[in-house]
């Protein structure tokens, strides 16, 4: 009788024993902290499906999706090692490592082509670098604006002392909508488009890369140098995971909306589900195409980019590309 109660025990013993490894092993994720550069919105659906359907935590992974405070967090928290992934923007990347030595690399595209458009009321008749002339034009104050304003003038005969720049901060539309600006640069396809057509308000608009303009990552994925050497594995995991998710976002488009409006910032950045919609829908094609799979970058962007970034003074020497850009094999 005694030894069926030892046995008894033994198995019971071992049962809590197996339990307590599997509950170790699930809180054994690794914590890995991602700075947006913005509010959530549908550029950033697939990181939120992939919170949400597991794909990061069945690579072991606690992701932590953070909202930035200011425009510059991505790279600079990223840079000192307070975020681990940065969600940012290309030529950011080759100016900062340039002018500052600021050691930080992207990991991956997020997109393949810019969202940048110049946007105007249709009653302004801008609908392409020529009508620019003698108009007033709203951005938000950055010299690369400034370049690629100058560098559509003249490519198209304009005497770029004709077009006024009005910076105008954040408020792009706002200022174009009162008439304070003939047409505003800096604007995105996929959510001020949308938005304008939401209004009902007529309206034209054109990308600059349309016209001369080198194309470009509109975003990408940033990791510092330390963490790449240090932690490359878990950038690996997350890069993964991220496919993985990208490719749920793209077979399940209104469940990921869902998904992302559960997750919006109502007081700072309320989302209107038939913007968003739209605006996953113009993503996807720039996210992924036939020729290059979700997160590709490759050297030859890089270098166009530098070389036209050099080209126009903006930055007075030239860097391996290799110091910009690293794919990360899984």
């Amino acid at each position: 009788m005694k030894f069926f109660k030892y046995i008894t025990l033994i198995l019971i013993l071992g049962l809590f024993v197996a339990c307590g490894k599997k509950e170790n092993k699930e809180n054994k994720l690794e914590d890995v902290n991602v700075i947006l550069e913005w509010y959530p919105n549908a550029i950033h659906s697939f990181m939120y499906v992939g919170q949400a359907k597991g794909f990061y935590k069945e690579e072991g992974l606690n992701v932590h999706l953070r909202l930035p405070s200011n425009t510059t967090d991505p790279m600079a928290l990223t840079a000192a090692g307070k975020a681990d992934i940065g969600f940012y923007y290309m030529h950011d990347v080759i100016l900062k490592r340039t002018k500052e030595n600021i050691p930080v690399k992207s990991i991956g595209a997020v997109l393949q082509n810019s969202t940048n458009v110049i946007i105007s009321l249709k009653d302004k008749n801008i609908t392409g670098p020529k009508d620019l002339a003698n108009k007033k034009i709203g951005y938000s104050g950055d010299e690369y604006t400034e370049q690629v304003v100058k560098a559509l003038a003249k490519a198209n005969n304009i005497d770029p002392n004709s077009i006024e720049l009005v910076d105008v901060g954040f408020d792009l539309l706002t200022s174009m909508i009162t008439n304070r600006v003939d047409g505003t640069i800096g604007c995105v396809v996929n959510h001020e488009v949308p938005v304008m057509e939401e209004k009902n308000i007529p309206i034209n608009y054109f990308a600059p890369t349309k016209y001369g303009i080198p194309e470009y990552y509109g975003s990408v994925f940033i990791a510092s140098d330390e963490t790449i050497k240090n932690k490359k594995e878990m950038l690996q995991k997350f890069l993964r995971a991220s496919k993985k998710a990208f490719e749920y976002t793209k077979a399940h488009p209104e469940e990921s909306i869902n998904i992302i409006l559960e997750n919006q910032d109502k007081n700072s950045f309320p989302l209107n589900k038939t913007v968003e919609t739209k605006s996953l829908q113009m993503l996807m094609p720039m996210m992924e195409n036939s020729k290059t799979p979700f997160l590709t970058q490759t050297k030859e962007v890089w270098e166009t980019n530098e070389d036209w970034l050099y080209s126009q003074g903006m930055i007075d020497k030239k860097l391996p590309v290799n110091d910009f850009f690293i794919n990360l094999e899984n």
